[in-house]
């Protein structure tokens, strides 16, 4: 039985039979023309049954991880082949495919205030809150505003609330876990690529923050580039055998702290003998413009929109990278003695911390430490371990450690740096002196 097109529903039985919430559905007819309710002569809309199961129809894609752009085109499509994308469907089924019971209704619809509220419904573990303040924010504004305006800057709030102790690792992790979720859907549900050039995005070993490089390969995707993510954690070697698999146009590059910065280093490096560019990007560089002048290929930019740019320019033109930089000879001695003698470094500190051993906050940051020394020393700046020692400082409050025994930490790994690595490790001594210094 075909369904009745004729208009014979107010708004209020509309909102009522499919839960939808009356901006969404005003903006969904403003922005993409669809559903196209009649008018009455006093200027109000009536709807037909095929408009109820059109506005189901598109929820139930929501649900399946479409955005609402998507889940147009897709009907939009059907439609340009002539055929009904309601053939086949009832009332009943299309309902049972809507599994959120209703899409969150809120009198502030600005992307401000929905990352509020979708912050909020994190902060208060609800799954459900959260996945309908995103269906509304995706139903009334661009992928790209979204994606930037409220999962972006929302996950970036919460790591400012972990930072100030007013959000726990579990609510930053189930919010992450959302986004992530999320992103990986739209990724999935993008159009076929349309550009005949292929993009790997990816991290280097050890880096496991991937919601940056998969935003960007979302981003990259939308605009017709076959983009490929490699995910979080792949080493040097299989960037490598990948590029080579699938004639990448470009590799992107994408690291967030010291050390990853470092491994990202070494895989640029491994990479440089391809045909392919090394784009690259992160927080890391961000924060420390100057580590571009030691890693081989071309900085992306310190945000998304540059980002973009430059990757198209990378992809349109020829780009030569700027003159690399090598790190001192001094710098290169104390990195050598460091690597080759940190076990015994570590062992004796613990020797002279009497608590060290029974502490696991203590090992947790002597691994942290003489991780971050050792990128330094190989990007060669030990400058640059210093905004990372505010993660040290956090882990010795939440141990209820004063600061005197911070100070009393980084002498002790002063003196053990020097009885190990004599004067090869004047780079390392020079820098915890100053955090002595500051730490008293």
């Amino acid at each position: 039985m075909s369904i009745s097109k004729n208009p014979a529903f107010n708004l209020k039985a509309v909102l009522q039979e499919t839960n939808i919430a009356a901006d969404t559905l005003r903006a969904w007819e403003r922005r993409y023309g669809l559903p196209m309710p009649e008018r009455t002569e006093g200027g109000h809309r009536l709807y037909s049954q095929y408009d109820i199961e059109t506005i189901k129809w598109l929820l139930a894609r929501q649900t399946e991880g479409l955005s609402i752009s998507r889940a147009v085109d897709l009907w939009n499509e059907k439609i340009a082949s002539k055929i009904d994308p309601l053939a086949g469907f009832t009332s009943s089924t299309l309902t049972s495919l809507q599994t959120t019971p209703a899409i969150y209704t809120s009198p502030d619809t600005n992307l401000d205030s929905l990352r509020a509220q979708w912050i909020q419904a994190c902060l208060s573990f609800s799954e459900t809150n959260a996945e309908q303040i995103l269906n509304q924010a995706f139903s009334m504004f661009p992928v790209e505003a979204v994606c930037m305006e409220v999962l972006q800057k929302g996950l970036s709030e919460f790591g400012g609330l972990w930072y100030t102790n007013r959000a726990s690792v579990q609510q930053e992790h189930f919010a992450s876990g959302l986004a992530m979720r999320r992103l990986d859907s739209l990724l999935g549900g993008s159009p076929t690529p349309t550009r005949n050039q292929t993009v790997l995005v990816g991290c280097p070993s050890n880096e496991w923050h991937t919601f940056t490089p998969l935003h960007l390969a979302l981003l990259l995707r939308r605009r017709g580039l076959n983009v490929i993510h490699l995910g979080a954690n792949v080493p040097a070697e299989q960037f490598e055998e990948t590029v080579t698999a699938v004639r990448a146009n470009l590799v992107i590059l994408v690291a967030q702290t010291l050390t990853t910065a470092a491994a990202l280093q070494t895989t640029a490096q491994a990479l440089s003998g391809l045909r392919a560019p090394v784009g690259y990007g992160g927080r890391i560089f961000n924060m420390h413009p100057d580590l571009a002048d030691f890693i081989p290929g071309h900085y992306l930019g310190d945000s998304l929109t540059t980002s973009l740019k430059t990757v198209e320019t990378l992809l349109q033109t020829k780009v030569k990278p700027n003159p690399l930089k090598t790190i001192s000879p001094e710098y290169a001695a104390a990195h050598q003695a460091f690597i080759s003698k940190r076990i015994h470094i570590e062992s004796t500190i613990k020797e002279m911390i009497p608590f060290a051993p029974q502490s696991e906050g203590m090992d947790t940051g002597i691994r942290f430490l003489g991780d971050n020394i050792t990128a330094a020393l190989q990007l060669g700046n030990m400058e640059h371990v210093t905004k990372e020692m505010e993660w040290v400082k956090i882990l010795m409050q939440s141990h209820q450690q004063p600061p005197s025994v911070l100070a009393e930490f980084i002498n002790t790994y002063s003196t053990a740096v020097d009885k190990h690595i004599n004067g090869k490790g004047e780079p390392i001594k020079a820098w915890l002196k100053t955090q002595a210094d500051s730490a008293r």
